[in-house]
């Protein structure tokens, strides 16, 4: 059941200590050394397109995306992280917290969103996998889970090489 009670909110200064203990919650030890993770730490955070969710009071989740260049184009995102406390999973916040930095993304002149995740679950936010070969991350990643949204048209035939952090 999807509960569209969340309301989203930039990330503020306050936050970061429950944003901590939440991704400790969600990812664990181990989203230090994801791929992703690797890409964000050379990334500047488009803070502008931070967003938290909350619900009764408490943080629900939340969403970042990282400034990055693919080859020597910028005008891309890395997504993530989305973190979705366990309490609040299936229950819409992840959607809506997707939805609204997409939108505000494509607002801000965006023209690429990437991700490292599975397409069943993104495919719904205009996600499509990346050709195999046309962008790559640094470290191990499966290719069938680089994953691609479009928020100007035809933008993915523009990228190509690996992603580093950059300024968009």
């Amino acid at each position: 059941m999807t509960d569209p009670e969340f309301a989203l909110r930039p990330e503020r200064a306050e936050d970061i200590r429950p944003l901590r203990k939440l991704a400790e919650e969600t990812f664990g030890p181990g989203r230090f050394v994801r791929t992703a993770h690797r890409v964000r730490e050379g990334a500047p955070v488009a803070a502008d397109l931070s967003l938290t969710a909350w619900r009764e009071d408490k943080l629900a989740g939340s969403i970042r995306f990282s400034a990055i260049r693919v080859g020597a184009r910028s005008g891309a995102l890395l997504l993530g992280p989305l973190m979705v406390a366990p309490r609040w999973a299936g229950k819409g916040c992840g959607r809506a917290l997707i939805a609204e930095g997409l939108e505000l993304a494509r607002a801000r002149g965006y023209a690429l969103v990437l991700l490292v995740g599975d397409l069943p679950y993104y495919e719904r936010f205009g996600f499509a996998r990346v050709p195999p070969g046309q962008i790559t991350l640094p470290g191990p990643v499966d290719p069938a889970r680089v994953l691609a949204a479009e928020l100007a048209p035809g933008a993915l035939r523009d990228y190509e090489g690996p992603v580093t952090g950059g300024v968009a």
